[in-house]
Order: C-alpha cells, then sequence, then structure tokens
C-alpha cells in the first residue's frame, strides 16, 4: 500500500537523528549516502556529545539504615504471616473445640443451678417465691418483640451483625474505661449477647462437687473477668455462631439472664413482676427487664421501683434513638412507666415464708433441685392486720428515734400460725425474725404455767396465799430476797388476784409449794423447749424462749390443756404432681394438763384484762385473756393472749438486750396486741372463751355466842312436871 506522502512509521531514535543530519548539512534533502555517525571524541562539524555525569555516592550510613529497615520489614513480614497462619488455626481448632461440646438448643435453655419452690395461703393462691424460678422457656420470637428489641438496644445494638465478637465494642469498651480512669478490662466489658450467654453457659461446664468446693466457687470462677477467661469466651461465642442461628442464642440468653427477685429468665421475671406472660408485655414494661440485666439485685423493681423506672427511662431513649420505638411511642411510654401488679409487693413472702423454708427439709426446700409447691397456714387478711397495728402504734404511740423492736404471732388454738411479723419494718425477707430466732427473757408471762400445775393438783383459783417481804436460802447463793415489781404487798390474797396483778412472791411460793420439777415439766410439754434454769427465780421467768414458742405454750391452754407444735407447712409436693410428699409437721399433741384445770386458768387469765395489769389489752367487743410480761430491768416487755379464735403473741425490746425505757408488758405490747386483735376480728362473731368458773367456796358463818351449861333446878324441874300432867289429864292423851 502507498504511505500516501508520509513516511513509514520510523522509531523516534531514527527521526531524532534525522533531525540532526539535516542542521548540520544545510537545508536541502539529506544524502543517503553521506549518513556517517559522529565522531565521539572529534570536534568536527557534528554534534558534540553529552557529557555522562560520574555516578552519585550514597552515605554508607544511610544505606545500612535502609538495608536494615529492608530486613526487618521482611522479618516482619515473614513473621507475621507465619504466627497469624498459626493464630488463625489455633483459633479454629479452639472454637471447633467448644463446637463439639455444645448440646442441642433445648438443653440450654432452663440453667437454674436449683429449683423453684411456690408458697401458697390457706386460700390456695400463691403468696411467695423461693429458690430459682423459671417459668418455663421461651425464644426470642415468642416473647414480646418490645423486649426483644429492648434487650438489643441495651446490651448490643450489633448482634445481628458480628461473628459473635464485637471489635469495634472492645475498642469502645476500653476507650470509656481508660477515660474514666480504670484499667482496660475494668468496668465497660465490650462483650456481646453472644459473650454474656457464653459466661452464663459457663463455657460449657457443669457444677462438679469433686471439684469445687461449694457452688459459690463454681459460680465465682464462672463470673471471673480475667484476660485468659474472656479470650476462652470469645472462642466459645464463635462456636455458638457457627452451631446455632442468632435468635437461638438470644433465646438460650432471655430464659437464663437472672432478672432479680429469685426470677430467672424472661418469663419468670415477667410474671413475678407484672402478673403477665413474656409475649404481653408493653415497651415501658420490656425497658424494666432489659434494664435489670446489668444490676439485677439493685434495679430490682421489688426493690427499688424508682431506681429501676430510671434506668428504664434510659433504655426507651435507646430504643428510640436505635429505630425500635418512633419518637411519640417513647414519649407515651415515658409518660406512663410501668408499675408493679397488685401481687409483685406481697410475694416477697416475709418473714413467714423465711420461717416456713427453714420448717422444712433442705432437699425439698433451701437446697431443691426441683420445683416444689408448699400450702401453708397463712391468712393473708390476718397478716396484713398484724403488719397494720405494728405500723399504726409505731406511728402514733412509739417515741420518734426509739430503735425498740417488736414481733407479734397470730395462731389458731390447733398451732397453725396465721400471721407472723419479725420485726417493726414489715414486708420484708432474709433478714432477722425476732419472732423464731430472737430468743429472750420471758418475765411474768411465764407465770400461768406456775398457775396450771397447782390446778392440776387440785388447788382452786379461790385459794389464799400471803403476798408478803420473803426470803429463802439457796444452797451455793445464800439469802435470796425477791420482790414484787410495785415494791409493796397485799397480804392475803387468792390465787387468780396473784395472777392477775403479777405478784412476784406468791408465784415463788406456789413454785415452790408445788414443786419446781413439776412447774419445768408442765412449761415444758406444753412447746417451751428452750433451756429452763432450774432454780426458785424461774417463776418469775428468767428463763429465755422465743415469741413463738410462747404463743404455742398459750394456745395449749385455749384448746383445753394439749400441746401444740406450731406449724405453718400443710403438705409439700413437686410442681405438677397431686401427690403431697410430706404434710403437716405440727398441731395438737398430747395433754399436759386436763380440761378443768385449764378452763379455770382461762377463767384466771380473763381477770388479767379486767381487773389486772393487762386492762390496756381489753377488746371492746368480746372476750379476751391474756398475761403480760416484763423482764429483769425492763430488757423485754411481752403480752400474749387470746379470744375463743386465735392466740396472739407480742414481744417488745431492743436487737442490744438494753432496757426499754418506760414499757412494760402491760403498755405497748398490750396495745399492739389490742391493735392486732381489733382487726383480726372484724367480721367475725363474738364468741365466748371456753373458760371454766370455780365453784365458789362456802362461806364461813360467823361465830356464835356461848351460851352457859348450868346445872338443871330440881324443884323447877318438878314443877314443869307437874304442870305437863295436869295438862293431860284435861286434854287426854296426845295421839
Amino acid at each position: 500500500m502507498s504511505d500516501s506522502g508520509r513516511g513509514k512509521g520510523r522509531l523516534v531514535a531514527d527521526r531524532r537523528y534525522t533531525a540532526t543530519s539535516s542542521k548540520s548539512t544545510g537545508s536541502g534533502s539529506p544524502d543517503k549516502g553521506s549518513r556517517k555517525p559522529a565522531s565521539r571524541g572529534g570536534n568536527g562539524s557534528g554534534r558534540r556529545p553529552a557529557r555522562r555525569k560520574p555516578p552519585s555516592r550514597r552515605n554508607p550510613l544511610v544505606a545500612l539504615v535502609l538495608g536494615l529497615f529492608r530486613w526487618v520489614v521482611r522479618i516482619l513480614w515473614t513473621v507475621t504471616w507465619r504466627v497469624g497462619t498459626v493464630a488463625l488455626l489455633l483459633l479454629a481448632a479452639g472454637v471447633g473445640y467448644y463446637y463439639t461440646k455444645l448440646p442441642p438448643l433445648e438443653a440450654l435453655l432452663d440453667g437454674r443451678a436449683r429449683g423453684s419452690v411456690t408458697l401458697m395461703d390457706n386460700n390456695g393462691e400463691i403468696f411467695a417465691w423461693r429458690g430459682d424460678q423459671f417459668g418455663g422457656p421461651v425464644t426470642a420470637t415468642s416473647v414480646s418483640p418490645h423486649l426483644r428489641n429492648a434487650v438489643i438496644a441495651t446490651e448490643d445494638r450489633r448482634f445481628y451483625q458480628h461473628f459473635g465478637v464485637s471489635p469495634r465494642g472492645i475498642a469502645s469498651a476500653v476507650r470509656i474505661n481508660l477515660s474514666e480512669g480504670r484499667g482496660p478490662l475494668s468496668g465497660h466489658g465490650g462483650s456481646t449477647i453472644s459473650q454474656q450467654t457464653s459466661k452464663l453457659l459457663c463455657l460449657g461446664t457443669t457444677f462438679d462437687p469433686d471439684v469445687w468446693e461449694t457452688e459459690a466457687d463454681y459460680v465465682a470462677e464462672c463470673r471471673e473477668t480475667t484476660l485468659a477467661r474472656k479470650g476462652k469466651e470469645a472462642l466459645f461465642a464463635m462456636a455458638m455462631e457457627a452451631k446455632y442461628s442468632k435468635d437461638d442464642i438470644l433465646s438460650i440468653y432471655l430464659n437464663r439472664a437472672y432478672m432479680g427477685a429469685g426470677a430467672y429468665g424472661a418469663e419468670a421475671a415477667s410474671e413475678r413482676y407484672f402478673g403477665k406472660h413474656a409475649a404481653e408485655l408493653q415497651p415501658q414494661e420490656a425497658a424494666i427487664i432489659a434494664g435489670l440485666l446489668s444490676a439485677p439485685s439493685s434495679l430490682s423493681p421489688t426493690n427499688d421501683l424508682e431506681r429501676s423506672r430510671a434506668r428504664a427511662a434510659t433504655v426507651l431513649r435507646l430504643m428510640r434513638d436505635q429505630g425500635y420505638l418512633t419518637a411519640e411511642e417513647e414519649q407515651r411510654a415515658q409518660a406512663n412507666p410501668a408499675s408493679l401488679s397488685d401481687d409483685a409487693d406481697r410475694r416477697a413472702g416475709g418473714y413467714f415464708a423465711d420461717w416456713v423454708m427453714s420448717t422444712g427439709p433442705d432437699f425439698l426446700t433451701r437446697d431443691t433441685m426441683e420445683d416444689v409447691v408448699i400450702r401453708t397456714t397463712i391468712d393473708p387478711k390476718l397478716q396484713a392486720a398484724a403488719e397494720a397495728a405494728m405500723r399504726s402504734v409505731y406511728d402514733n404511740k412509739v417515741r420518734e428515734g426509739s430503735n425498740a423492736q417488736a414481733a407479734i404471732v397470730v395462731m389458731s388454738a390447733d398451732g397453725a400460725v396465721r400471721a407472723m411479723v419479725g420485726g417493726r419494718k414489715t414486708g420484708v425477707s432474709g433478714v432477722f425474725n425476732r419472732a423464731t430466732q430472737a430468743k429472750r427473757q420471758t418475765g411474768s408471762a411465764f407465770k400461768p404455767f406456775i398457775y396450771a400445775t397447782a390446778l392440776e393438783l387440785g388447788h382452786s383459783p379461790y385459794d389464799t396465799v400471803v403476798d408478803e417481804p420473803f426470803c429463802m436460802n439457796i444452797a451455793g447463793s445464800g439469802q435470796w430476797c425477791p420482790e414484787n415489781y410495785s415494791k409493796s404487798y397485799k397480804g392475803r390474797v387468792t390465787l387468780t388476784d396473784a395472777l392477775a396483778n403479777s405478784l412476784n412472791i406468791p408465784a415463788i411460793k406456789i413454785s415452790e409449794n408445788v414443786g419446781r420439777d413439776l412447774v419445768h415439766k408442765v412449761a415444758y410439754d406444753f412447746g417451751i423447749q428452750s433451756e429452763l434454769q432450774n432454780t426458785p427465780a424461774m417463776a418469775l421467768g428468767t428463763s429465755e424462749a422465743s415469741l413463738l414458742e410462747m404463743t404455742g405454750a398459750y394456745a395449749g391452754i385455749l384448746n383445753g390443756g394439749s400441746a401444740v407444735t406450731p406449724y405453718g407447712l400443710v403438705d409439700l409436693r413437686l410442681k405438677g404432681d397431686d401427690t403431697p410428699l410430706m404434710g403437716t409437721g405440727g398441731g395438737i399433741r398430747e395433754r399436759v394438763i386436763q380440761p378443768e384445770a385449764a378452763g379455770q386458768l382461762i377463767w384466771m387469765l380473763e381477770h388479767v384484762l379486767t381487773e389486772g395489769t393487762g386492762q390496756r389489752a381489753r377488746l371492746p367487743d368480746r372476750e379476751a385473756a391474756g398475761k403480760t410480761g416484763t423482764s429483769n430491768d425492763a430488757r423485754d416487755a411481752w403480752f400474749i393472749g387470746f379470744t375463743a379464735d386465735y392466740v396472739t403473741g407480742v414481744w417488745m425490746g431492743n436487737d442490744d438486750n438494753s432496757p426499754l425505757t418506760g414499757v412494760t408488758g402491760g403498755g405497748l405490747p398490750a396495745e399492739i396486741w389490742k391493735e392486732t386483735m381489733v382487726r383480726v376480728h372484724e367480721g367475725l362473731p363474738a364468741n365466748p372463751l371456753p373458760d371454766l368458773a370455780p365453784a365458789a367456796p362456802e362461806p364461813v358463818a360467823p361465830p356464835q355466842p356461848q351460851v352457859s351449861q348450868q346445872a338443871p333446878d330440881p324443884e323447877r324441874q318438878q314443877r314443869d312436871n307437874i304442870i305437863q300432867q295436869v295438862l293431860r289429864d284435861l286434854l287426854g292423851p296426845r295421839n
């Protein structure tokens, strides 16, 4: 083909060469035959060659540094990819190891270390829970969407995006910890829900008594926050991500997380606090439960409702920020914070539930591995009455700043405990119970057992004893001279008056007369199981007993003289099983005194309220009987009494055993007793006491004047005989 006037494509070097030649020969066409390379060294008419620069000399130090740097980089790269490869292999091995240990999903939903105990009142209604409550398994899709969203918004906002570990979350947590002056791993952990679930599962390790001495040691190890432990949790979390779906992991978490007040899992918490299923939770309720996950005990709404609501408000804001709630929905939830169900507060169970749990076998109560249901004797109406009476007296009649404590027990005549208050703070659990655990001097509340012994031996309430200054010699101790509380003496009094006025000297004389050993036996048989001092001072109540023991002993007087064992547990069975595993452990036992003696003692105790030391306890609409008691130095004050329906005992004192100020058994304890009994008997007919009035003693005829006997007069006798003969002759013989 023709090049159309253009030269064939030449190399750039050729063109440059041609241009140079043209310049050197002048204008005109070049002569092909005259092309000659220019001489390199000549200085002819050709172009002068450029001079080559000599090679630059590098600084040896720079060269050394650059070489060393290149060598370090090569070494680091070699080490990095090799170490990285090894690390990836180890990571895969660790994940694979935990993967093989993971059981089926269903086996992980109930992770409680022990079972639950559900306590029912005498009406068959739940009034308390103990142990680890589990309302049943739920799934991430069966609970309320508000609860699922609240948990994710609060605990792990990127839950559905990460692979079990969130590097961004860890970095953020480290930054926050350092900015707050803590260590990088102290405080915020940056753990994902998957990692938290790993901790809840304790890396798949179950409690083994051969490895850990106690379950507490096992739990402590599961909750470790060391770097090595967190590394294992990360491996376990990734294994779960490979084994289960995201919703499966969230389901495990929602079932195993502790949510306060003994509730494990969302269903138990929902029922515990709101009386509804987890599927029915509203946003503000879901926010309460999600907020518990960071501090379940301190944030529990039954422990501090306002603090729990404040945390829920933060959860609601997070839900709005992350798009789970609209601004209107969040505002509406904030304006209507969640409220506890009507039963939520009551279901703490109080002192009574704590006591019942201690009366059954440990393996079926406190340490049960099964879910247990216990039917009890408590009457919620009477429990509320006792608590209201306690508050009323303390609010209106106890001086401000007083630390004096009090306890109340309400019981049926067969020993069934219907109400129990173990301290002035009502409605609490897990604290010292002064009704059952405190052993205190009984004072004059012990005296009825002295008179019961005397009546059983045939003495009458009308028998008399002299109240006078009295001393006796005690072997090894010398002379003992007790006094009455009033420091005065009444002379000869009946046994009834001596008991009504709580006179010490007659009580001691009667105790020594009938036999101290018999008094001890009667008190013991009536249920005072505490050790009684075998000294003359026993008659003054120097021995110690609990309020529950004393109230049970008085119940024996009311029921006609038979001992009772106080009880609160009616029957115990496994959840879902109708056959009880055990029945009541109490009730009426053997007879201690005859019904006649018991009836007369009731009659005497009634006089305590009508004319003796217990007049402040008199009830306005029904018969009642009881006894005051004040121990030495007024360290303890008692009032124990009964109507035809219930026995109630009240104790008052200081926990440090210091003396009370201006308090005796006939004062504040009698008023607490009265306030309790008035409330307890609302709506009940006024039944008479089963007392037995003793036969009144025969009146003693006044002495008649003595007529002197004189010898008969013979003349007068002869005259009387003549008169009688004349009358017979006139009237004839008598038919």
